[in-house]
This record gives structure tokens, sequence and C-alpha cells, in this order.
């Protein structure tokens, strides 16, 4: 951690963390929490988890990670980070420059999030989830990895968003399904199937429209 970096005294850290320049670490945040398997390594060799080296997160310049966030060990995060209040980011997440994570979001690991990404308080982003750069997630959109919840196995596959498409408050996405570059899904909108770049998804189930053209430019994240 270099000099000019603020830490709060309540802030409890886990394993070899990096932070950068110029951050502010405030009140009850936790880094580096050990995962499920560096856990399992932790209680095999009796040892105190304060104690035990391993990877924890890597933050670049400039942060503000406000109370309550926890960030899993196995995060990698570029510089300009933000969180709002008890965000939470789990273990093998890299994520760019420039990022919002709003409060009570909850990034559930093994995740890829680009730059310039803003995420609104309480979304929901599961395992194996891509969001590419200039990415819009409104409050409390939901996206699902598992078509078939504990009733068979499946490889869970979160959705892919490309660059600069946005999802509205409320929208549900469903396992796997990719939104194209530049599209749009409408607030409350269940998504079921692929949308196509620079389209608008409407609808419950979500049915293809035609984007505006006063709205074909990319998200000013």
């Amino acid at each position: 951690m270099t000099g000019d970096s603020r830490v709060h005294p309540s802030c409890r850290m886990y394993g070899i963390n990096t932070i950068g320049r110029d951050c502010t670490i405030l009140e009850n945040v936790t880094l580096g929490y050990p995962s499920g398997r560096v856990m399992g390594e932790i209680l095999a060799s009796g040892r105190r988890a304060e104690d035990y080296p391993f990877r924890g997160v890597s933050i670049g310049d400039g942060a503000i990670v406000r109370p309550g966030t926890t960030i899993y060990c196995d995060v990698a995060v570029g510089n300009s980070f933000r969180t709002g209040h008890n965000a939470l980011v789990r273990e093998s997440t890299v994520i760019g420059d420039s990022v919002l994570v709003g409060t009570n979001v909850v990034i559930d690991g093994n995740c890829r999030i680009g730059s310039h990404v803003s995420i609104q308080s309480n979304a929901y982003i599961p395992t194996n989830t891509v969001l590419e750069d200039h990415v819009f997630l409104g409050p409390c959109c939901v996206l699902a990895n598992d078509k078939y919840p504990v009733r068979v196995p499946y490889a869970l596959k979160g959705p892919v968003i490309r660059r600069g498409a946005s999802i509205g408050g409320n929208a549900t996405l469903l396992p796997g399904v990719e939104i194209g570059e530049g599209a749009m899904v409408a607030a409350g909108a269940l998504v079921t199937k692929d949308v196509p770049p620079w389209k608008l998804a409407i609808g419950c189930p979500a049915k293809i429209a035609e984007l505006p053209e006063t709205l074909r430019n990319l998200n000013r994240t």
C-alpha cells in the first residue's frame, strides 16, 4: 500500500493485498476474504486465517471503497474503482478501470467486468458472467446462470453483455443470453433469448424492437 492512501482502522484484511495510490478504504471494509478453496487450505494447515499467506485483492489507484464492502481473494481491480455501501465481490473476478459497483450489489465470482461500467444498487451478477466496456446495469436487475436450479446438472453460464449495452431497472436476464453491442433492455423486461446489437428488448417475455435513432450511441459511463 502506498503512503498516500487512507485505510480506516476498522478495515479487515486477509492474505496479501495490494492497494494503489490515493485510495480511500472506509469503515468495516473486508479485503481478501478467503474463498471456499482457500478456507480449506487454511483449515488443513491448522493456522489462523489472519496468518495464512495467500493472494488477496489488487486494487489500482484512486479507489473509494465505502463502508461494509467485502471483496474476496483473487480479485483484481483497475483504477478509479468505486463502491456503494455493503457491496460484495466474490473471488476470481477481474474488474477494469472506472467501474462503479453500487450499494448492495452482489458479484458472485469468476466474472469478467470491463472498464467504464456502472452497476447500480441491488443488482445481482452471478458466477461466470461477462460485462464488456461501457455497460450499464440498472437498479435491482437480476442476471441468472442456472437454467434448472438444483434439479439437473447444468454448467453455470451467466449472460454476456457486450460493449455499450444498457440493462434497465428490475430487468431479468436468463442464463447464457447475449446482449449485443449497444443494445438496450427495457425496465422490467424478461430476456429469454439473445438480443441483437443496437436493438431494444421490451416486455415479459421480451420481444425485439428497433432502437430509436437518438439512443444509438455508447453509454456515457
